[in-house]
């Protein structure tokens, strides 16, 4: 299994974490906050401004709960850094989850990769990876991505989110 790209710069400004605070809400996993601009399929793309930021800042999303338990939810978040240069994708998982085993993540059921844990908030733990080309084309033409979580070596919960609207979306982010 490959190594999905890390982002070398854990952090584009503490302004992208009280983002991620506002948007994700209480660790109850309930509905994001912020304005929503558009929605395309599943994904929505909402904007706020942080305190402290000059400018609204805007990503796209998607949560989902787990098929078989309803209590665990995953969040999906895609940004640009604050230099404008890069994309981020940041998966905010549950609190619990075993952060040795990382972030699994499978396309239309081709095995793309894993991502470690970057850090943990009130809200649950992120990972993050740079969203290159390779995987921004994968997300595009794919269906369904399945982003798995380990809460024992042996037990993998999957997240499967639709990709249906992901590059309308994507391309909507300012």
């Amino acid at each position: 299994m490959q190594v999905l790209g890390i982002a070398t710069r854990l952090d584009p400004l503490a302004a992208v974490l009280a983002l991620i605070l506002v948007i994700l809400g209480p660790a109850s996993g309930a509905l994001a906050q912020g304005a929503v601009k558009t929605v395309h399929g599943d994904w929505q793309v909402r904007c706020d401004t942080p305190a402290g930021a000059q400018k609204e800042q805007c990503a796209l999303i998607q949560s989902v709960t787990a098929e078989d338990r309803a209590n665990v939810g995953l969040t999906v978040i895609v940004l640009k850094t604050a230099d404008q240069k890069s994309r981020l994708m940041r998966v905010v998982a549950p609190l619990g989850v075993l952060l040795p085993s990382g972030l699994g993540l499978k396309i239309d059921n081709a095995d793309v990769g894993r991502a470690g844990f970057v850090r943990c908030l009130p809200n649950g733990c992120v990972a993050e990876v740079i969203m290159d080309d390779k995987l921004t084309g994968q997300m595009r033409v794919g269906v369904t991505a399945t982003f798995i979580i380990f809460q024992t070596p042996e037990e993998g919960i999957g997240f499967p989110l639709q990709l249906k609207g992901f590059g309308e979306g994507f391309d909507k982010l300012p």
